[in-house]
């Protein structure tokens, strides 16, 4: 029996997700990870977060039936710059501009400014899933751009694109597992008796003359954004030199997403807000994003953001906290270190395989340092 031709599809490059209905681009992904969903996704687009002047133009892949629905998307995106990705290419941009190239701009599928591992290539099938690979592919080659990138991928899409040819790299974060507690001292009991003590005491210590509320939902008041618009700038301006998301931006979260928010916030004794961290709800995840302090507080960092994210994660019977990028102090206050993944498409068959030898070399001293990791985990050794 002859094979049945496959579906027609036209591909294109979009004008970004706010023009794409709302419903049919949700209904391409489960639904668990809020950072794909179409809400947060036009926000950043409406805030000006992304867009002119940023060096993120959205340019979303999108194929569509013969009917003209949408049956496939991916949230990519024309980058001037590698900012705001958590997956460092610097290294390769400069080595391809001293061979006389032009690596920006490049394709980039991801999340802007959120290192968060989820689907890349939203469709209810492998086969258009794979049909956004190989858009993706034709868009570099047209356009004669160097690469295209897509990062933090969630590890079951991995074998599309490695099947595809595509370079994969694998960096670190470190993850809280909730392994059925019933409470902070559940988990407190899985841990050596001296990381036990130093938790306790960080806890103690980081509240001292402190109080701490956690708000979500209708609950979140303008001056809680206002506060967590402080916070994100001074740590924004700390780490980045200038934040990536806009004001504007946090005024849509508190319209659009407040149902998946919590703010967890610390004010002194004369009620001033001093810090706060923001932590977004999955299906089965809570992700911590943001923090901020005005006060130099010890301890108070792992308390909102650590500490505080286990007793919401137990609380609600999630089962882990992804608390973002890099960090390895999470790893004694028991965050296990957990592979990401990302995949990369070089043009230029010598370039690729230079990259791809930096690769190898790089994954070998990953998985040296992940063994050194997983062997100094704070927790008792079962006898």
């Amino acid at each position: 029996m002859a094979e049945a031709d496959p579906p027609a599809r036209t591909i294109s490059l979009g004008a970004g997700v706010d023009a794409i209905d709302a419903a049919a681009w949700d209904a391409l992904h489960g639904g668990g990870n809020p950072f794909v969903a179409h809400r947060f996704l036009s926000l950043l687009e409406r805030s000006g977060s992304v867009g002119p002047g940023t060096g993120w133009q959205a340019a979303p892949l999108l194929a569509r039936d013969e009917a003209g629905a949408l049956v496939a998307a991916a949230p990519a995106y024309l980058k001037s710059h590698s900012q705001g990705e958590y997956v460092f290419d610097h290294a390769w941009a400069d080595a391809w501009a001293r061979a006389g190239g032009d690596y920006y701009p490049k394709l980039q599928i991801a999340v802007p400014f959120t290192p968060v591992p989820g689907p890349r290539l939203l469709a209810d099938g492998d086969d258009d899933a794979a049909l956004l690979i190989r858009a993706a592919e034709a868009v570099v080659r047209q356009n004669r751009l160097s690469s295209a990138h897509a990062t933090f991928v969630a590890p079951e899409q991995m074998v599309l694109f490695e099947e595809a040819g595509w370079l994969v790299r694998r960096d670190i974060q470190f993850h809280f597992a909730n392994a059925g507690y019933g409470g902070f001292d559940d988990f407190l009991g899985t841990l050596t008796s001296m990381k036990r003590k130093q938790l306790r005491k960080e806890r103690a210590r980081a509240v001292e003359g402190l109080r701490i509320e956690e708000v979500t939902g209708a609950a979140i008041r303008p001056e809680h954004w206002d506060a967590m618009w402080l916070f994100y700038q001074d740590t924004g301006a700390r780490k980045w030199g200038q934040p990536y998301l806009t004001r504007a931006a946090f005024d849509l979260m508190g319209a659009t997403m407040a149902d998946d928010i919590i703010l967890v916030l610390a004010f002194d004794a004369d009620e001033r807000a001093v810090a706060g961290a923001m932590h977004f709800l999955g299906a089965d995840t809570l992700y911590g994003r943001y923090w901020g302090c005005l006060a130099d507080i010890p301890y108070l960092h792992f308390e909102l953001c650590y500490y505080r994210a286990i007793d919401i994660a137990i609380e609600r019977g999630l089962k882990r906290v992804e608390a973002g990028a890099q960090g390895g102090h999470k790893l004694a206050r028991g965050y296990g270190p957990v592979a990401t993944w990302s995949a990369h498409f070089i043009a230029d068959p010598g370039f690729r395989r230079a990259v791809a030898g930096f690769l190898e070399q790089e994954r070998r001293a990953e998985e040296a340092e992940m063994d050194w990791l997983e062997g100094h985990m704070p927790f008792r050794r079962s006898v």
